[in-house]
């Protein structure tokens, strides 16, 4: 691995202008540098270094679209294969994190609530804590990690790697409530009764959406993001049809076949899948079916009934077949999450868009005094690294408003 590690390092250009850094990461992360660093035999440096720039660097490593980022922008593929950026990156991040010294700043004698446990709410956590502040996160999980826990398999990121990341929390003085739903018996009114002075919601998008067709209460159909939190609790069958493109269908499939079903197909409604190209391979090397051009009309006991519709060059329909049965034990629907309208809805002057996000400012201002929000809740379902992106941005104004109200006192 190592060795392996290092002839990558040494394969990359340390470009003036890198366009896998400048072009190619939501966080600008200074891979030259940190290749540098890693080759002079400073990787402490290096793994110091992408934490600063991103908490979620030992994850995002792992489960970033790094073909459509930094590796799809790196010079050295233009001519060949890119630099496996990932590789080195999680490499560094996952040997330093526990060794990892993370300065926590006199405290500041100000609480903060973080609601939700993802990387959102994880980033926000790590930074106002080593800024001084004492923070307190709240999950209805009885785990930190949001999706990245039970969203994301086993086999792409390892659930011990957020137990490692815990005890850095907790080395920080982050408390942490698990099973403990704000909005429930405790409300956000509750939070600031008892002298939290700011809060953040990073609760994501745990609401499956629906297909919106006949069918999809049958004791046979299941929804991707109930399925992914816990596989096991799932008698499947041999034959499955997974609904769904992206790169959550791709996760769902993998699983499935992980979990004994020989023949899982996924339909994708489109010509071809939207998931990124490497999930498509690794998922076909799985032995999954993926076939495209798939509508779903509804779901019987006996699988989906579908028309199967042909494109022209220009992605235009021009046929559609017959409805037919396409035969499975179980069907799964993986056609993307909203989230759950339960802060909103217990909490006065908290407003939700007509797509049931949490309104914010470009600060991640909420339209309640006090209360932040960021990540997925804001953004939509979208991908680990624009979640801490979003997060990063909200913690440094979450840290000026709460300077202003001590300021002020």
């Amino acid at each position: 691995m190592a060795i392996h590690v290092i002839n990558e390092a040494k394969r990359c250009l340390l470009c003036d202008n890198p366009l896998c850094r400048e072009s190619g990461c939501p966080l600008h992360t200074d891979i030259p540098e940190m290749i540098r660093l890693f080759l002079a035999g400073k990787m402490s440096e290096a793994g110091a270094m992408l934490f600063a720039n991103n908490p979620m660097s030992v994850f995002c490593s792992l489960v970033c679209d790094h073909d459509g980022q930094c590796e799809g922008h790196c010079d050295t593929g233009k001519d060949g294969s890119p630099v496996q950026i990932s590789t080195i990156e999680h490499y560094i991040s996952d040997a330093c994190l526990d060794r990892l010294q993370l300065v926590r700043k006199p405290d500041k004698g100000q609480k903060v609530a973080v609601i939700g446990a993802g990387p959102a709410g994880l980033t926000v956590a790590v930074r106002l804590a080593m800024e001084g502040y004492e923070i307190t996160i709240f999950d209805r999980k009885g785990k930190i990690g949001g999706m990245l826990r039970y969203g994301i398999p086993e086999f792409r990121l390892p659930k011990k790697l957020i137990d490692r990341y815990e005890k850095k929390l907790r080395g920080l003085g982050v408390h942490i409530r698990p099973n403990t739903t704000i909005g429930g018996a405790l409300h956000i009114d509750d939070l600031f009764d008892d002298g939290y002075e700011a809060v953040f919601i990073g609760v994501g998008t745990w609401r499956a959406r629906r297909l919106g067709v006949k069918g999809e209460s049958l004791g046979n159909v299941h929804y991707a993001v109930d399925y992914l939190q816990n596989p096991d609790a799932y008698e499947l069958g041999d034959t499955v049809a997974i609904i769904g493109a992206g790169n959550s269908a791709m996760d769902v499939a993998r699983t499935v076949v992980r979990h004994g079903s020989r023949y899982v197909t996924v339909y994708a409604r489109d010509k071809s899948a939207t998931a990124s190209q490497r999930e498509i391979e690794y998922t076909l090397a799985d032995g999954v079916e993926i076939v495209g051009g798939i509508e779903t009309l509804a779901i019987t006991d006996e699988g989906p009934l579908v028309v199967r519709r042909t494109f022209n060059e220009a992605g235009e329909i021009v046929s559609r077949s017959e409805p037919e049965i396409s035969a499975a034990d179980s069907t799964i629907i993986a056609v993307s999450q909203q989230a759950k309208d339960k802060l909103s809805s217990t909490t006065v002057g908290l407003l939700s868009n007509q797509k049931g996000l949490l309104e914010v400012d470009e600060n991640g201002r909420t339209t309640r005094a006090g209360v932040f929000a960021g990540g997925d809740v804001t953004l939509g379902p979208w991908n680990v690294v624009q979640a801490v992106k979003s997060a990063k941005h909200v913690a440094d104004a979450m840290a000026a408003y709460l300077h202003e109200k001590a300021r002020e006192k």
